[in-house]
């Protein structure tokens, strides 16, 4: 046992007061004590790999809805990942999903996880997001636009649903009914309920939402850890964030010092912390800047983006129609056949995920 697996051990023997499953005097799941956080964390891996969706979907809706759900491509990009070194994906639903076809729905997430549990990936799923096009409707998706940064994505449920508490209900059954059906899958290493909560000029009108979202999965009592990440510097929503969080995950696209300290800060509240979003290539935040810092402080990290497609990230936040490739991608590692975009990132991540020992 090294050093600082012994120090959580004893943090959580001295600590932990409420076992996985246990209940506050309501009934309802509570927030792991940071001794139980810590003490799971002891027994991860360091948890690296990306933000993933199959190159051929423009964005959710797309990967998971029936008429598009291409398991062949999620086997062999997960192939690759998995030969990088990559043991974790975040991966986005979306409610959309959930609401046009429920059964289906957890049979292709369940199908989903058995190819990645045979490349010994594990997934943290997100089950809301308050980025990106904020009218998200089932059926056939657009096309991408040429050259233009994730011109499909979609926000899950979208303000007009975020915004009227009547909107709700149909949002805590799709929580509830994905918590009831995984929260005990060990497939799953935690649960990311909410990317970028107020983003998209949503800003604190996101706050009673994200409270009824945690409320809700709290009832559900899943045994993996609940998180959101903390995404910028919003004192409501990041207050709130600090004081319900099982681990502390975060979003960095700056560079190296800038990191360094976010990390410090973040341990300062004794929980585990984990990455959740990073790599920025034209603003500094690189693999060979950043990945031997994850490593050397024991931050899991889940960089942006697996294979170049549909979602065009490679090309920076603000693209224009018609842009070119950039020379340096913005985000993404692989081209589509599988060969890196730069050879040496590849080799890095597999030199420190096996520096990091077995798993």
């Amino acid at each position: 046992m090294n050093g600082w697996i012994a120090l959580a051990v004893l943090v959580a023997l001295a600590g932990s007061t409420l076992a996985v499953g246990e209940t506050d005097g309501d009934g309802h799941g509570a927030r792991w004590p940071a001794g139980q956080a810590n003490a799971w964390y002891a027994q991860q891996p360091w948890l690296v790999g990306c933000n993933f969706i199959p190159s051929n979907a423009v964005n959710q809706l797309e990967m998971w809805q029936a008429d598009t759900f291409d398991l062949d491509t999620i086997e062999r990009e997960l192939g690759w990942a998995a030969k990088i070194g990559f043991n974790a994906m975040r991966v986005y639903l979306h409610d959309l999903a959930w609401k046009t076809d429920a059964e289906g729905f957890k049979s292709r997430i369940d199908r989903y996880l058995d190819v990645a549990a045979r490349h010994k990936i594990r997934t943290a799923f997100v089950l809301f997001d308050d980025c990106w096009n904020s009218d998200p409707k089932p059926g056939k998706q657009p096309d991408p636009i040429p050259g233009v940064h994730n011109s499909g994505w979609l926000q899950s449920p979208g303000p007009k649903v975020v915004n009227d508490p009547a909107s709700w209900p149909r949002l805590e059954r799709y929580a509830k009914g994905l918590l009831d059906a995984f929260g005990h899958d060990p497939r799953i290493v935690f649960w990311d309920l909410y990317n970028e909560p107020g983003n998209s000029d949503q800003g604190a009108k996101s706050l009673p939402f994200l409270q009824n979202v945690f409320r809700w999965a709290r009832e559900a009592k899943p045994a993996q850890p609940l998180t959101v990440g903390i995404w910028r510097k919003d004192t409501a929503i990041n207050g709130f964030l600090l004081e319900n969080v099982d681990l502390v995950t975060f979003h960095n696209y700056g560079d190296a010092p800038g990191l360094k300290r976010q990390i410090k800060d973040l341990k300062a509240h004794g929980r585990p912390v984990v990455c959740t979003e990073w790599l920025r290539r034209t603003a500094a935040s690189e693999f060979r800047t950043h990945l031997p810092l994850f490593h050397r402080e024991h931050v899991g990290c889940f960089n942006w983006g697996l294979v170049a497609g549909k979602t065009q990230t490679i090309y920076p936040w603000g693209s224009k129609e018609g842009s070119p490739e950039p020379e340096t991608w913005f985000h993404d590692l692989l081209r589509k056949d599988g060969r890196p975009f730069d050879p040496a990132e590849t080799e890095l991540i597999g030199r420190l995920v096996r520096q990091s020992g077995p798993e």
